[in-house]
């Protein structure tokens, strides 16, 4: 007992002392070539690995930047693969099984079965509902922590973010897997395929409740059943695109709005494109419009792909990607020169988000050191770093979900549409710190992989230069309390 408070009492104490640390942390760098290849690899994956290490060391840096914007190049290692074929439900079209739970419901609803019966039934929907959203998280989650293509990953993140969707709203969990994977083919490609999936998707649709856009003087209107909806056509203008200050008026959001009536789901694919979206001619605004100053002649489905033109081309849109590029890739304050050579560079290329990139990461701002160490890990960030760092095979995907649930961030589920923030002042505060160091000790002691505690000397060539305070706290230290401060101090936090 007595050596248990005494080590919870040393974590305590380290804890305040990285959190001095962390208010005031900036040391210069005397290997600034070693620091600039660090800073690369932390800012473009989700945490360095002797694998990533040696790949620099044996190829140079460049050809490391290039194969991670080339990743159809780049082969995955058979422990993702393996893993990845064990799912099952992930591996299913969402329609199918939209099928299952809604002739569930259908036996609920229309058979005489008894109270335990129709319960069991319940249950199993439940059951499908929650496994299909588990798989994919930790599909999400594999991905992050096994994958060569690492940027790739980073960036599917960053558009799921970006298009977020809330997973426990309706059937969503059913359609998350199959929404992620949509994105993914363009999460390197063009901004405009990224609009046209997300806006197709059943999970955007049912999410932003573009099933519900009616107009009011279509049949559906008329019988008081249904009507205009704003929610999808907000969001996307003020999130998706042009951003809250793009120049757009209250006029502009009802013009999208009647654009975008009658894009809705069929669930079980029969109709439309029999992936789960289909047009409802019958709810669409017939009239002509007009949106951001340009005339949209009444036209059925082909309003909406003109508008997503329209939007996917607009220099406030390209302002606020770059925005938010910038801002995830370089700093909470990306400096204003960056982002408005990547705005020109979007739209002088289109939208073609690999172009973009690689003028962001070649950048002299991205190349700073004043930025190095400066980003600080959301949770999601920290807990897949420390598993990366620590190289850890078979972690226990359960636990991993449960600490992102304490630390406030879990995988798909941010009910907002702005998604989850990047910046410190979202996640930095005490309690905060003192929750990750508390996580960042139990799986130094093997919590994720029982049986297994982490060894320092692993730790160690993983990590990048620590500072003085947390060398000389980390020497203070007994050796079997080592890997949690490394795990645990500023350095492991920032990236």
């Amino acid at each position: 007992m007595r050596q248990k408070l005494q080590y919870w009492t040393g974590i305590l104490l380290f804890s305040l002392i990285l959190w001095l640390g962390l208010i005031n942390r900036a040391e210069a760098n005397s290997e600034l070539s070693q620091a600039h290849q660090r800073h690369i690899l932390e800012r473009l994956s989700f945490g360095v690995t002797s694998e990533q290490m040696q790949q620099v060391k044996a190829e140079g840096i460049e050809a490391y930047i290039q194969s991670q914007l080339t990743p159809e190049l780049v082969e995955e290692p058979p422990i993702l693969n393996n893993y990845l074929a064990k799912l099952s439900l992930i591996h299913q079209k969402p329609t199918e099984l939209q099928k299952k739970v809604n002739a569930n419901r259908k036996k609920v609803r229309n058979s005489g079965l008894s109270i335990e019966q129709k319960q069991k039934i319940r249950q199993e929907i439940r059951e499908m509902n929650t496994k299909a959203r588990d798989e994919a998280i930790n599909a999400h989650l594999a991905r992050a922590i096994y994958s060569s293509r690492q940027l790739k990953e980073v960036m599917v993140d960053f558009w799921f973010n970006h298009f977020n969707i809330y997973a426990d709203k309706g059937d969503i969990r059913l359609w998350l897997s199959d929404y992620e994977q949509k994105i993914r083919p363009h999460a390197l490609g063009n901004f405009r395929d990224l609009l046209a999936v997300t806006a197709r998707h059943p999970a955007m649709i049912i999410y932003l409740d573009n099933k519900k856009n009616t107009a009011p003087d279509s049949p559906v209107g008329i019988r008081g059943k249904l009507g205009l909806n704003e929610n999808y056509a907000r969001e996307l203008m003020e999130l998706h695109t042009m951003g809250v200050d793009g120049g757009y008026t209250q006029d502009d959001v009802i013009a999208l709005a009647r654009i975008f009536t009658g894009w809705g789901v069929d669930y079980e694919g029969k109709r439309g494109d029999k992936k789960g979206f289909f047009f409802y001619k019958n709810r669409h605004d017939r009239h002509d419009k007009t949106f951001l100053g340009h005339k949209i002649a009444a036209n059925g489905i082909k309003e909406g792909e003109q508008a997503l033109d329209i939007l996917a081309s607009h220099p406030a849109t390209a302002h606020h990607i770059s925005y938010k590029l910038a801002e995830y890739f370089v700093s909470d304050r990306p400096p204003s020169s960056l982002v408005d050579r990547l705005a020109q560079k979007f739209l002088d290329s289109d939208g073609n988000i690999k172009v973009v990139l690689d003028t962001l990461i070649h950048s002299a701002e991205f190349n700073d050191p004043q930025y190095y160490q400066q980003k600080f890990t959301t949770p999601y960030q920290y807990i897949v770093s420390l598993v990366r760092m620590a190289e850890i095979e078979q972690p226990n995907f359960k636990r991993i979900r449960g600490m992102l649930q304490q630390l406030s961030m879990p995988v798909y589920r941010c009910p907002l549409p702005t998604g989850y923030k990047n910046t410190q002042s979202a996640w930095l505060n005490p309690q905060a710190m003192l929750q990750r160091t508390g996580f960042a000790t139990a799986i130094a002691r093997g919590t994720l992989n029982p049986g297994y505690s982490i060894p320092y000397k692993q730790l160690q060539r993983n990590s990048g230069e620590l500072s003085e305070r947390t060398k000389q706290v980390i020497a203070k230290t007994p050796p079997k309390l080592r890997s949690a401060l490394m795990m645990g101090s500023p350095e492991a936090m920032y990236r």
